[in-house]
């Protein structure tokens, strides 16, 4: 066993025996079903905490030849495949991670050449016959080891694309770095497959990707590895039960990334982190520093800005991800921002509408957090008002309401310009920011005869707290609201549900650009009569 050529299987074993280990084995079947083949390529890229490394080191354990690794993998997914027995441990393979080899040389200019001799080195220590000292070319000791084996070589690249977040600015050490990636992997029979795992997509290199032979599983798109880029709810649902946490309580944390096969997506380290420590909290922090956020966040892009505003009020924003050029330097507008806090996982990114949405309770946090040390002031003294907002609602003050509300649009106007209802719906849902800890809000509910522009339902830990519909209008009345709310049945929507309603309405007058707010407790008697 090797550092670099076949590591072993001690890294995955510490995985497995680990208080949490969630089986994602079944990803060995889908390398094994292109193993060999020109879809052998594979690149897969996730934000940190997403278990790449984890499936990087678990290929390495079931590929790897001279060590073994069957029983290890008994009782897993991939033990009950039909090709679970073919190729176990019966490939070279070569581990590689980047990171380790940048810091090791220092800059990137060097890095290249560090990894090459290193893993010659070791390669010449396992075959001593096979490679001379005067070999310098990772590739050609491959082709010579490959020739007198007839083994193939699994080659795993962990952190591929560290260069690119690292030296963001050097793009000849990049370019040096790409072609020589490409003379080592591209059209070479030794190659039975190539796993690159990384945060960036691979990097457009002029008008074409210089790596264009692998097939991308991204945060924009994973494919058939959808189920393997973080925990299912299945999955959550089993730890929740096993730990006895409330399920609802991690959907609302850490859930919100989706995809055409996997509708709900969590981000596993942070389910981890709460179920050993029996506490719902943003991990987040504790692996990237909200200034990782905030430098995307300063550039404010053609609106940017606004449209940071929007998703914090629960608006989903259109963008088109195909400028983005996969890299941390080379941003043309707004939308190549936001695709690469896809990448991070800041965002989420539903593939059928094209719209980007802020996945969770916890990257809310995140993006509160790194606004406030962007300076964006307006934006932070509206969100500090809402407690007071959800406060003087609970108690059916109206009118304070309408003042905080007044309060927190002459905040936000130079950010979020009122011109419509829907802009309305935004800034009331930013006003009640802080009413999100209690509250599950969902934006036009399907309810009764229509829609409820939002309804506020009590999170299970917080049963004391009244439901609330909000219906808005824009130059009519709050009264009118109320009105629409019970001749439209929105209490319907609220069916099974046995505690207490409020019905607000809200007006924007835009004339004197003052809201007005009337709130009336749900008189279920009063309303069949009004019905």
């Amino acid at each position: 066993m090797g550092i670099y050529l076949n590591p072993g299987n001690e890294m995955f074993a510490e995985s497995l025996r680990s208080e949490i280990y969630v089986d994602k084995t079944g990803l060995i079947a889908c390398t094994n079903r292109v193993l060999g083949s020109r879809q052998k390529y594979i690149c897969v890229s996730r934000p940190r905490r997403f278990g790449k490394s984890m499936a990087a080191e678990m290929l390495a354990a079931y590929y790897g030849y001279g060590c073994e690794s069957g029983e290890m993998f008994q009782g897993l997914e991939i033990a009950g495949h039909p090709s679970f027995e073919e190729h176990l441990n019966r490939y070279d393979v070569l581990f590689l991670n980047v990171q380790d080899f940048l810091s090791r040389a220092g800059n990137a200019e060097g890095m290249v050449s560090c990894l090459q001799e290193v893993a010659i080195r070791e390669i010449r220590k396992m075959f001593p016959q096979l490679i001379s000292e005067s070999e310098s070319y990772l590739m050609s000791a491959l082709e010579q080891v490959y020739q007198e084996t007839n083994r193939g070589f699994v080659i795993i690249i962990d952190e591929w694309d560290c260069i690119f977040r690292v030296e963001k600015h050097d793009t000849k050490a990049q370019t040096v770095y790409l072609d020589f990636l490409r003379a080592l992997l591209k059209d070479k029979s030794y190659v039975k497959l190539a796993y690159m795992t990384g945060i960036l997509p691979i990097k457009k290199y002029g008008t074409h990707s210089a790596l264009n032979m692998f097939d991308e599983y991204s945060m924009m798109n994973p494919g058939m590895l959808a189920q393997y880029v973080g925990f299912t709810e299945e999955e959550v649902n089993t730890l929740c039960q096993r730990y006895d946490m409330d399920f609802a309580e991690a959907k609302r944390w850490y859930d919100g990334y989706q995809f055409r096969k996997v509708a709900h997506v969590y981000s596993p380290k942070s389910v981890v982190d709460a179920m050993l420590r029996e506490h719902f909290d943003s991990y987040w922090s504790q692996t990237e520093t909200y200034e990782a956020l905030k430098i995307y966040i300063d550039m404010n892009f053609d609106g940017l800005k606004d449209t940071i505003v929007s998703m914090l009020g629960g608006i989903r924003c259109k963008i088109n991800p195909r400028t983005f050029q996969n890299d941390m330097a080379t941003f043309r507008g707004k939308d190549d921002v936001l695709t690469l806090l896809v990448h991070l996982g800041y965002l989420a990114y539903d593939v059928e509408c094209k719209e980007v949405f802020i996945p969770n309770q916890e990257v809310e946090y995140e993006f509160a957090t790194a606004i406030q040390g962007a300076g964006w002031n307006e934006v932070i003294k509206a969100i500090e008002v809402s407690e007071e907002l959800l406060a003087a609602t609970l108690r059916k003050d109206g009118r304070q309401v309408a003042q905080y509300l007044d309060t927190a649009h002459r905040e936000v106007a130079s950010v979020l310009t009122y011109n419509n209802e829907n802009s309305l719906s935004c800034a009331i849902s930013l006003a009640y920011f802080s009413a999100r800890a209690y509250y599950t809000v969902i934006r036009e509910l399907p309810a009764g005869k229509g829609f409820a522009d939002l309804v506020f339902l009590p999170r299970r830990n917080h049963p004391q707290k009244p439901a609330m519909i909000v219906e808005l209008k824009w130059d009519k009345s709050a009264e009118g609201a109320i009105s629409q709310i019970k001749r439209k049945e929105y209490v319907k929507s609220l069916e099974g549900y046995g505690g207490q309603v409020l019905l607000v309405g809200i007006n924007y007058n835009k004339e004197s650009k003052e809201h007005q707010c009337f709130i009336e407790e749900w008189d279920k008697i009063a309303m069949v009569n009004i019905i």
